[in-house]
């Protein structure tokens, strides 16, 4: 068998029940960008992109292991990553498939690619936050963002695998769809990875790799990744995490949230998971200067002030209690939709 190459289109796959071959996919990707809204657009430039001889597309990072910068994706490695994830979730050609993420940014992209790689039938939907609405078909898989999980939660009976990315999924929302027949999947990767390396099955705590994926942890405690087919030198990002296996680890939380409190190091996510299912509002945990601690522990809420009861941390350990409690009216994301932990507390 020949090898697969950016410029192959499986005969399994279809656009909104079409099958097309790669010249039909260009002429779509002309209409898309002559006709369409801005979503369609962006689909089509990417389309056009993807079928041109450059064997890398460009695109901008999301920040996770640094600053943002423009990056170049080699396409056999998004081909590469198509195919690992058919095999990890065990999707055949002609499995139906729903693109309703902006394809501005990997995520959507990628779907592209895997439905292209993988003969899937992919439906196109605007993407929004209750992108299941008014649509009765049954999908084997899906990918969406944790707003939009948590606007579907009735629509997802007609959704075999889903998986979650963007952002991390909370306690409230896992409870939510823990009792759905769908498999529901966090993910774990960034742009750097080309989208997904890992996924852990929701109710469970280990992340599980990816095939041809190696990790490992640096003197700092945070995650190594090891990919040939998109980097020669290992990918070191600032996840904290717990090596489990040579392929499984346990996330714990990002290292530049880390807050140091008068020596003690605290991390962010863990205290907040063990306030998750007593705060409805959303909130966060961060450090602010201080000049006795260096850092002091705050508890940062969305909405009105509230108050609590005296014994309402006892969850939590004697370091882990916040100092202050400050509201702020509305918290700011970035255009992932990713929450900003440092909003201005003035």
């Amino acid at each position: 068998m020949s090898k697969l190459t950016h410029k192959n289109v499986h005969n399994y796959f279809k656009i909104d029940g079409f099958h097309l071959n790669a010249d039909e996919v260009r002429r779509v990707a002309y209409d898309y960008i002559k006709e369409g809204d801005g979503n369609e657009q962006a689909i089509g430039e990417f389309l056009l992109d993807w079928f041109d001889d450059k064997d890398y597309i460009e695109l901008r990072t999301s920040g996770t292991t640094g600053l943002p910068k423009l990056v170049q994706l080699e396409k056999q490695a998004m081909i590469q990553s198509a195919l690992a994830t058919g095999d990890f979730f065990e999707l055949e050609p002609g499995n139906k498939a729903l693109l309703c993420l902006p394809v501005k940014f990997i995520a959507g992209k990628m779907m592209l690619v895997r439905s292209l790689i993988l003969g899937l039938e992919l439906d196109i939907t605007e993407p929004s936050t209750q992108p299941l609405a008014f649509n009765d078909k049954v999908y084997d898989f899906v990918a969406m963002v944790p707003l939009q999980v948590h606007n579907s939660i009735a629509a997802l009976k007609n959704v075999k695998k889903l998986i979650v990315g963007g952002a991390k999924m909370d306690a409230a929302l896992e409870e939510k769809v823990l009792p759905l027949k769908t498999e529901v999947y966090e993910t774990y990767g960034m742009t750097e990875t080309i989208t997904h390396i890992a996924a852990r099955k929701v109710g469970e705590n280990v992340f599980t790799v990816l095939p041809n994926v190696k990790i490992a942890q640096d003197d700092r405690g945070c995650l190594v990744i090891k990919l040939a087919s998109i980097s020669d030198e290992p990918i070191v990002t600032n996840d904290l995490v717990d090596l489990v296996r040579e392929n499984q680890f346990i996330f714990l939380g990002r290292i530049d949230n880390v807050v140091n409190s008068g020596g003690v190091k605290l991390i962010p996510e863990q205290i907040e998971a063990k306030l998750i299912n007593k705060i409805t509002n959303r909130f966060f945990v961060t450090g602010v200067p201080d000049t006795v601690l260096g850092e002091k522990l705050i508890l940062v809420i969305e909405g009105e002030k509230q108050e609590f009861a005296a014994d309402f941390f006892d969850v939590l350990d004697k370091y882990e209690k916040p100092k202050e409690i400050v509201f702020v009216p509305k918290f700011k994301e970035n255009e992932n939709g990713k929450l900003l932990r440092k909003p201005s507390l003035v």
